[in-house]
């Protein structure tokens, strides 16, 4: 098993989001929402100060939403992803979430390698089931996916 990665995380004021919706629409994710004060979202770098991307929870309770994660072009592929969701996680449990919840449309077998399982929505808590990601117009192809603490 390869040795995991780890990064600095930063939170971003709401004024300093705008890097961040850009990475959003260039992977093709929403963004239309990232200056709403609820969305928590954090700016990651290795050690050696290298950018490597953004990572955005939501807390609803004892109940947490994985919003989006983004990994920089160069960086993809070589675990970069795997080691944001790990920065992810640590924050929730710092939180005292009980589970963590997201919806994919292409990327379920990372998130599964990652421990998450496939849910429906029913499975989902009401308060992380009325957010705007799960309200939204979302692909007929996206799943949801759940990980507990």
């Amino acid at each position: 098993m390869a040795q995991a990665r780890r990064l600095i995380h930063t939170p971003l004021a709401v004024w300093e989001r705008e890097g961040l919706k850009a990475a959003l629409v260039r992977a093709g994710l929403p963004a239309d929402d990232v200056g709403d004060p609820y969305l928590l979202a954090w700016r990651l770098e290795t050690y050696e100060d290298v950018p490597v991307g953004f990572g955005c929870l939501e807390i609803y309770g004892d109940d947490a939403l994985l919003r989006a994660v983004v990994t920089l072009p160069p960086l993809r592929q070589i675990g970069m992803g795997a080691a944001i969701v790990d920065v992810l996680e640590a924050e929730v449990r710092a939180r005292r979430c009980r589970a963590i919840y997201l919806l994919t449309a292409s990327e379920a077998d990372f998130f599964g390698r990652l421990g998450y399982a496939p849910c429906t929505q029913n499975d989902v808590p009401a308060a992380v089931r009325e957010s705007r990601q799960f309200t939204a117009p979302c692909p007929a192809t996206a799943t949801v996916m759940m990980k507990r603490f």
